[in-house]
């Protein structure tokens, strides 16, 4: 079987986060960078907080969802992946619904 060199990869989460074409393969960094300069030009001068726990929320959900994916839902082995003890990691999944 040989591959098709044009088909679009399969991880493409930064494009499909909504970021520009040129940027859908750039780091993560890059991709938060952009996603945050995006999300202060949508603020149009208002003031916002609590801006660090929403930015961990909407990294933290994907990477543990990921993660267990990735681990086949093997908590223990995701806790251990993640740098995390695994009760730490059962509490995140409940407070994200995962």
């Amino acid at each position: 079987m040989t591959k098709n060199v044009e088909t679009e990869p399969e991880h493409t989460a930064c494009f499909n986060l909504g970021v520009d074409e040129k940027l859908k393969h750039a780091p993560l960094s890059e991709c938060v960078e952009t996603a945050l300069k995006d999300y202060f030009e949508q603020l149009n001068g208002q003031t916002t907080t609590n801006l660090y726990d929403m930015l961990l929320a909407e990294v933290e959900a994907p990477l543990f969802k990921a993660t267990l994916e990735h681990t086949n839902g093997n908590q223990s082995r995701a806790a251990e992946l993640l740098g995390l003890n695994r009760g730490t990691l059962r509490k995140k999944l409940k407070t994200y619904g995962l």
